[in-house]
């Protein structure tokens, strides 16, 4: 990783883990970053899209693109970036999750998240607005839980809507 990214990523996580820990924002992160664990919240949500005659169409577009997401973050893009986790270099702080496995660029739980909020934002801006705070909060999640960078959270953010964005261009024409 370039100097300087490196640098950015080490100060921010450092100021995250010493002046924004508390004992409830600890279980607070816990509970949002497990709404991310394997897209549990947005597959639930594509289940009821797909379940409801109104809304089946997006229900078949937000899994479309989770499936994506799920290729391209974790098929692809972890392996070839092959990018350690902060916990691995960066010690003497609490682990407070289970250490994830896998590499750390970019955050999947991010990635998914911003993938599923764009879509369903762009089904319905009200509350589509809610899953983009949602998603920003599973992402700000992984940063203070310790477990990936903010560049590799920033890199979710970005793939995310792009992908997004490409799966709605690609489905305009799907009928449900």
């Amino acid at each position: 990783m370039f100097p300087i990214i490196q640098q950015f990523d080490d100060t921010l996580l450092y100021f995250i883990a010493e002046h924004l820990h508390t004992p409830f924002v600890d279980r607070l992160m816990i509970f949002i970053t497990s709404l991310g664990n394997s897209s549990l919240v947005w597959l639930s949500t594509a289940l009821i899209l797909v379940l409801s005659q109104k809304n089946r169409k997006w229900g078949i577009i937000l899994t479309l693109a989770l499936i994506f997401e799920l290729l391209l973050c974790d098929g692809i893009l972890k392996p070839l970036v092959a990018r350690e986790r902060p916990f691995t270099r960066l010690t003497g702080y609490p682990e407070l999750i289970r250490a994830p496995l896998s590499y750390s660029f970019p955050s999947g739980h991010t990635m998914s998240s911003f993938t599923a909020a764009v879509i369903l934002f762009a089904r319905e801006r009200k509350s589509g607005s809610i899953f983009l705070i949602l998603a920003a909060l599973i992402g700000f999640s992984r940063l203070y839980l310790f477990v990936h960078y903010p560049t590799d959270v920033l890199g979710g953010i970005v793939l995310g809507t792009a992908l997004a964005l490409m799966t709605l261009w690609l489905t305009k024409d799907l009928k449900a």
